[in-house]
């Protein structure tokens, strides 16, 4: 039986490890892309929504140096899965907050600004400071924001940290893959 490329992708733990681990870099660069060359800055919810990628990125990096037996390779998978679980939850609870279907969080204002010199200064900054909120989306694409777009991506790498899982447990268990 002939292996299609996306399953021939699939079949190797280490290789959907990679995969997720490449993908989360991508984000990462993505949104760093938006908030340095595009000027789009970001909330605290869209700051957040960066934890797991950078987990994942992490996570990813230690299991294909260090996670050579299918069981350490296991755990590296469920790792990944829950991380991205929890990227498209996030992703899910950003964009819910910009279409107003849920609450956002009340402290949502941005990155901190800079600690004041003085009361001049202070009222400076007071001025000049934009404070972003969760509820608006700084830009769309067919509809979405980046908030849909990181659940939607992070969708499919819990998907695809899945399939790898099974391959790793089918392989931890001994039966064929």
């Amino acid at each position: 039986m002939t292996r299609t490329p996306l399953a021939h992708a699939f079949a190797s733990p280490r290789r959907v490890i990679a995969l997720v681990g490449l993908a989360s870099l991508a984000l990462i660069a993505g949104a760093w892309f938006f908030e340095l060359v595009m000027l789009l800055r970001p909330c605290k919810l869209c700051l957040e929504q960066r934890v797991p990628h950078y987990a994942a990125i992490g996570l990813a990096a230690v299991a294909l140096l260090l996670a050579r037996s299918p069981r350490s390779q296991l755990v590296a998978l469920a790792g990944l899965a829950l991380l991205m679980a929890w990227s498209t939850g996030l992703g899910i609870y950003h964009s819910g907050v910009e279409w107003g279907w849920f609450a956002g969080p009340s402290d949502c204002g941005g990155a901190a600004a800079p600690v004041a010199a003085g009361m001049q200064d202070f009222m400076n900054q007071l001025q000049t400071t934009r404070v972003v909120s969760c509820t608006e989306a700084a830009w769309r694409f067919l509809g979405l924001s980046l908030a849909g777009w990181n659940a939607l991506a992070s969708l499919a790498l819990l998907v695809a940290a899945l399939v790898g899982l099974k391959s790793a447990l089918r392989v931890a268990g001994g039966s064929p893959a």
